[in-house]
């Protein structure tokens, strides 16, 4: 199995230009940016995706992530940002990670969702919320970590 590339960051065995680092995460520039000020923020602790960081690590996660939100549109004159994170499809390393990534009218990214696949009805529509509503209660009561 590869070595993760992020852990490598992480532990100083791979070089990165980090913004920000503290006991639970490394902020750093992304490696093949979309634009320059594209930060990547990681978790110290290896995980794959958001649903696996601990429950007690997100609110510093999410905190940090906002903290960036304006720190990078504030140091690259930037009026807006993209901030995503994928999980498993289209994640490069299989590493939490989050993007923020600095934006401007007309900058050339043509990010869009799609193609958009609507409901067949509302009924489906409906089906779908209950779906979701109810794992939602499942996990809510079963206090996933």
């Amino acid at each position: 199995m590869k070595p993760c590339a992020f852990c490598a960051i992480i532990d100083g065995s791979a070089s990165a230009h980090v913004v920000h680092t503290d006991d639970e995460t490394v902020a750093f520039l992304d490696a093949k940016p979309v634009f320059p000020g594209h930060v990547l923020l990681v978790p110290r602790l290896h995980v794959t995706t958001l649903a696996d960081l601990p429950t007690g690590r997100v609110t510093h996660f999410s905190t940090l992530a906002q903290r960036l939100e304006r720190a990078v549109e504030s140091a690259m004159d930037a009026p807006g940002s993209l901030v995503l994170v994928n999980n498993v499809v289209s994640q490069s390393v299989p590493h939490l990670h989050l993007h923020v990534i600095p934006r401007r009218p007309k900058d050339g990214l043509r990010f869009f969702l799609g193609p958009r696949h609507p409901y067949r009805d509302t009924d489906e529509a409906a089906s779908v919320a209950q779906r979701i509503g109810e794992r939602l209660l499942e996990d809510g009561a079963t206090g996933v970590d």
